[in-house]
């Protein structure tokens, strides 16, 4: 396999990276994170790999290699979190390349391990995330389509019949209907605590779900957990005022991080980038009864994106009193702030408009790569075409999108025939 190895392996799998609709922009930090996850050759390897679940058979061809080489290559790869391996539903194992995040940058977090040096890499990932602001800003703020979701405070809502909330919606029904459940290190603050940053919010309390889970449980990145112990962990994050950080899909969620504001990636970036909406919110919004608030702080005090905040009521009798109010266009509608007024009087309502979640993975990679400019990447891969039912499956997606959307996929691939798709579809 050697000869393949003429371009910088680490160079190569950079180039590999950005190939994601969220991507890694180069750095020394990121080539310095790449060294200590990877061998260089591994590298290299990796670089060559689909962006679709591929086969040993279909790795052992990229790389020409016998299928048994590769099979030891991959499952090496997997049993460090660096790859995802699952069977399909017809049995067949496939393996997959994670983004970096939601990917294998956590995974490398999410248990305690000596095979790498993960002070030294929490350190790094600490510089390129939270100091260096290329990546984290393409990765919550370009487009208009995010990564992941926050889920709504189950408890914070109202038993009112006019409030509408969807199966998709609750982390409870994740959780029991999930084919796999994982619970692992929370990534977030077990870099913090080599830091020495940490909170003490609950370590062990960041859950993955389906393919994700089942891989990572596998080989020992996650412990499964049942539907009983999985909403005990929810309970507990609840009780401790985390957010609900997810997939931004109805189907097949892969995750659901229990977040707190200080040490966690998405609530950082929440407030760092808080007027482009980092992360998509709930389909609810806190109201303050503000005429009867003691102006106590409790609900600004849990609110991990500033969203609450305490002004002057303006009441000449009482020139020192306060009173919350919320600032809409950052507010994640999580509900945190309704657990936490002990008056009761901050209740939830639905948005004026629905928050549009995407189907599954699939659907959320096309609208994210059209918006980035990186559609091409996922029709085209190494240059060569997908079968015509991967094709299929990505011009469906492409045509259930909004119309300026498919503009711009349209426009992306310079298309006639996509074009006379969307077209005919839209008469």
């Amino acid at each position: 396999m050697s000869h393949h190895l003429q371009k910088s392996g680490y160079a190569a799998l950079v180039d590999r990276l950005n190939r994601f609709p969220q991507g890694a922009p180069p750095s020394d930090l990121l080539y310095r994170i790449l060294g200590i996850l990877f061998r260089e050759k591994e590298a290299a390897l990796v670089s060559l790999l689909p962006i679709r679940p591929f086969t040993a058979e279909q790795a052992a061809r990229r790389w020409k290699t016998s299928v048994a080489e590769a099979r030891k290559v991959l499952d090496e790869l997997a049993g460090r979190a660096i790859l995802l391996d699952t069977e399909n539903e017809k049995g067949v194992q496939t393996w997959v390349l994670p983004p970096p995040m939601a990917g294998f940058f956590e995974f490398s977090l999410m248990r305690t391990r000596g095979d790498i040096d993960q002070k030294v890499l929490s350190e790094l990932f600490y510089q390129y995330l939270n100091v260096e602001e290329d990546f984290v800003r393409e990765l919550f703020a370009d487009g208009e389509t995010r990564l992941g979701r926050a889920f709504v405070h189950e408890p914070a809502l109202p038993e009112e019949p006019g409030l509408l909330i969807l199966d998709y919606e609750r982390a409870t029904e994740v959780i029991r209907t999930a084919s796999v459940r994982g619970v692992s290190t929370c990534y977030c603050r077990h870099k913090m605590g080599h830091l020495g940053r940490a909170c003490d919010a609950p370590l062990t309390i960041c859950m993955t779900f389906n393919g994700s889970a089942e891989s990572l449980v596998k080989h020992g990145h996650a412990r499964a957990v049942d539907v009983a112990e999985g909403l005990d962990l929810l309970r507990e994050a609840w009780e401790r005022s985390l957010v609900q950080f997810g997939s931004n899909v109805r189907e097949q969620v892969n995750f659901i991080c229990n977040c707190c504001g200080c040490c966690c990636e998405a609530m950082i970036a929440a407030r760092r980038f808080s007027l482009l909406q980092p992360v998509h919110t709930t389909n609810f919004l806190p109201v303050v009864s503000e005429e009867d608030c003691t102006g106590c702080g409790r609900c600004a005090d849990v609110c991990p994106v500033e969203a609450m905040t305490l002004v002057s009521a303006n009441d000449p009798a009482k020139p020192k009193k306060r009173t919350a109010r919320l600032r809409e266009e950052v507010c994640l509608g999580c509900g945190v702030c309704v657990r936490a007024c002990r008056e009761g009087l901050i209740r939830l309502v639905s948005r004026p408009e629905r928050v549009i979640t995407p189907l599954n993975t699939a659907h959320l990679a096309v609208v994210m790569a059209v918006e980035r400019g990186k559609l091409q990447n996922l029709i085209f891969d190494n240059r060569a075409l997908f079968s015509h039912r991967a094709m299929a499956a990505i011009l469906g997606a492409i045509l259930r999108l909004p119309p300026v959307q498919q503009a711009m996929a349209s426009r992306q691939m310079k298309s006639r025939y996509l074009e006379a798709l969307i077209r005919r579809t839209g008469s």
